[in-house]
């Protein structure tokens, strides 16, 4: 696909988050019980069939549908969740007039075009990570969901998170100086996908909807169920299925509201020997400039290893500020250290909250009283960019300029031509929005 340079600025105005961790702590009022949102699930695979149990065990919420192209998911789909009906194709959903919000759990290739197709037909939308396939859908995902003001809700579910809340609000007030550096990693040992051939497809899934809007393939098994991840087609390497929750947080803590100037990185697939199309081995850094002369400067640096169970700080993902009095660590497996300037430990000097909102109840509060929720679509395409632009200047071997505002690489048609994707010619759910 050719790409033309474009033009475009969000108008979106951002969450503020407040000063003191009381005000982050606080939770927010519990929804009416005779309020009902009616919940259609597109795409029950593993993490689509969590999301349906979770949004059936949320107040106020009914599952109305459930959608899969493959009958087995959608088969289980039901059965746990008791919805009326089950479908294989998302339009199916978009027409039902009971449903007022979809979530989405498809594979990345599908995320924007189904999100964009529910907007359109009035649904609000709970979008898995990464929110966008690429650079260029992030953008069309932000233009409709502003245009069509439909309450949106990232899958980055850490934001809800009251520890995290107590760490932001902690750094917001200068616990550990001037946060300078975030650092996020993502470390684990994957499993090889081997080597396949293209053969029949598996009776009970319609493939061709399953494929979509993107360049039609044949079959093959390593590139279906979970393993489409690894594929430039369909998914967005580890850095956006993963290491997206890391970069969310690592983002979040060091108090950038934009994309970054620079981006650049080193990897490649140093171990497997198999058909996987991303990297398995990353380290990435991205710089924000911002005040007078882009005299303000921060860096966010990325790792990952997919080989290895040597984790930093013990866990296999988690998140590391420094800041010019000290240092937090951070990891969504329930670890917390606070060091102060010469690495002596201290005590965090806030207990987070207990109870609260969890995200798939932000979400539904959302739509009935209209506040933003935790993980919004600017929010959300900030973070999930970083994810495409760091596997961009990975494949590329070097670094990359953008201009945050105009969202724009800045003298790379290279580049600038990778941020989006190949379509299947004439296909109905191409993306596409009014404005780009």
């Amino acid at each position: 696909m050719k790409s033309h340079r474009r033009r475009f600025m969000l108008d979106f105005g951002s969450t503020v988050l407040g000063t003191t961790a009381a005000a982050v702590l606080r939770p927010r009022t519990v929804l009416a019980a005779a309020e009902v949102v009616t919940v259609g699930i597109i795409g029950c695979g593993g993490q689509g069939q969590g999301l349906a149990k979770r949004f059936k065990s949320t107040p106020n919420v009914r599952v109305g549908s459930v959608c899969d192209v493959d009958k087995s998911n959608r088969d289980k789909a039901q059965a746990a969740t008791g919805a009326p009906a089950a479908v294989e194709d998302l339009r199916r959903v978009l027409d039902d007039r009971s449903i007022d919000a979809v979530v989405i759990a498809t594979p990345d290739h599908w995320h924007t075009p189904a999100a964009i197709l529910a907007m359109e037909a009035g649904k609000h939308v709970y979008l898995e990570k990464p929110c966008c396939q690429n650079f260029r859908e992030g953008l069309m995902l932000c233009e409709v969901a502003r245009r069509t003001k439909k309450v949106f809700q990232h899958g980055t579910q850490f934001r809800s998170d009251p520890t995290a809340q107590a760490v932001i609000a902690a750094l917001r007030t200068g616990i550990i100086g001037e946060v300078l550096m975030s650092k996020a990693w993502n470390v684990q040992r994957r499993n090889s996908i081997g080597h396949e051939q293209p053969t029949s497809v598996p009776a009970g899934v319609n493939y061709d909807l399953w494929v979509g809007p993107a360049e039609f393939v044949p079959f093959q098994s390593n590139r279906f169920h979970y393993n489409w991840r690894w594929w430039h087609n369909f998914g967005s390497g580890d850095m956006g299925n993963d290491g997206v929750h890391e970069l969310d947080v690592a983002r979040w803590g060091l108090g950038v509201e934009s994309l970054p100037n620079t981006a650049s990185g080193v990897g490649g697939k140093y171990y497997f020997d198999d058909d996987q199309q991303f990297p398995d081995t990353m380290t990435v850094a991205f710089e924000y400039t911002s005040g007078p002369m882009n005299t303000v400067r921060r860096t966010l640096i990325y790792e990952q290893r997919l080989w290895s169970t040597n984790y930093p700080s013990n866990v296999d993902s988690g998140v590391e500020f420094y800041g010019t009095k000290g240092k937090i660590f951070l990891s969504k497996r329930g670890k917390l250290e606070l060091l102060g300037e010469r690495n002596e430990r201290l005590e965090f000097p806030v207990k987070p909250a207990e109870g609260g909102m969890t995200h798939y109840q932000d979400f539904v509060q959302a739509i009935l009283d209209g506040h933003t929720p935790k993980g919004d679509v600017q929010t959300a395409f900030h973070s999930a960019a970083l994810s495409h632009l760091g596997n961009l200047v990975v494949r590329l071997g070097r670094s990359i300029k953008l201009d945050p505002l105009t969202m724009t690489v800045i003298n790379d048609t290279e580049a600038e031509n990778q941020l989006g994707r190949n379509y299947r010619a004439g296909h109905w759910a191409i993306p596409h929005a009014e404005k780009l």
